[in-house]
C-alpha cells in the first residue's frame, strides 16, 4: 500500500508541475486562415488582413515560417491586430475577392502565378511578399522580402496602427521600440 500512495503522490506532483508550467512553455502561433475566412471575420469584427504571399519552392518563405512567423511576439501581435492569410501565389484554386473571381493564370503549369497574386502584388512577383489590407479589403500596400522578427515587428505596427497615413516609414522606424528579442 505505501508504494501505491507514493506513486499516486508522484503522479499528482508531475501533473501539477506540467499544468503550472504549460503557460510558460506554450508558444503562441499565428492563426492562419483562408482569404474567404478572413473577409468573413473582418465583416463581423473589423480588423486589417495580412496576406503572406508564398510559393512551395521559395526557400525564404520557409525561413519566414521557421523564424519570423514562429516568434511569439510576432504571433501574438498578428493574432490581435490582423486576420492572417497564407496565400499560395501559384495556387490552383479560384478565389473571389472584392466581387471578382481570380483564377490561376495557366492552370496545371508549374511556377505560374495566380491572378490574385498578380493583382495584389502589382505584377511584381517576388517571394515572399506580404499584402496589407484594410478591413474593407482595400489594399494598403505590398512589401517584398525576408525579414527577421525584429525587422518585421515595426512593419506590423506601422500598418496596424495606421501610422502609415501620417508618418514616414523612416521616421516611424527610428522611433519604434519593439518587444522582439534580437
Amino acid at each position: 500500500m505505501p508504494v501505491i500512495n507514493m506513486i499516486q503522490k508522484l503522479s499528482i506532483s508531475l501533473i501539477l508541475l506540467l499544468v503550472f508550467n504549460l503557460p510558460v512553455n506554450a508558444q503562441e502561433k499565428i492563426e492562419w486562415m483562408s482569404l474567404e475566412q478572413a473577409i468573413k471575420k473582418s465583416g463581423k469584427q473589423p480588423k486589417k488582413i495580412f496576406m503572406d504571399m508564398y510559393t512551395d519552392w521559395c526557400g525564404w518563405c520557409k525561413k519566414m515560417d521557421q523564424t519570423t512567423f514562429s516568434d511569439p511576439v510576432i504571433a501574438a501581435y498578428m493574432n490581435k491586430h490582423y486576420y492572417a492569410v497564407k496565400f499560395d501565389a501559384e495556387g490552383q484554386d479560384s478565389v473571389v475577392f472584392n466581387k471578382q473571381t481570380y483564377a490561376q493564370q495557366k492552370p496545371g503549369q508549374k511556377r505560374s502565378p495566380h491572378n490574385l497574386a498578380i493583382y495584389l502584388l502589382n505584377g511584381k512577383m517576388s517571394y515572399p511578399s506580404y499584402v496589407f489590407l484594410n478591413s474593407d479589403q482595400s489594399v494598403i500596400t505590398a512589401v517584398p522580402g525576408y525579414y527577421t522578427a525584429d525587422q518585421f515587428e515595426p512593419l506590423l505596427h506601422f500598418f496596424a496602427t495606421d501610422a502609415w497615413k501620417n508618418t514616414k516609414w523612416v521616421d516611424f522606424q527610428k522611433s519604434f521600440v519593439g518587444k522582439v528579442k534580437k
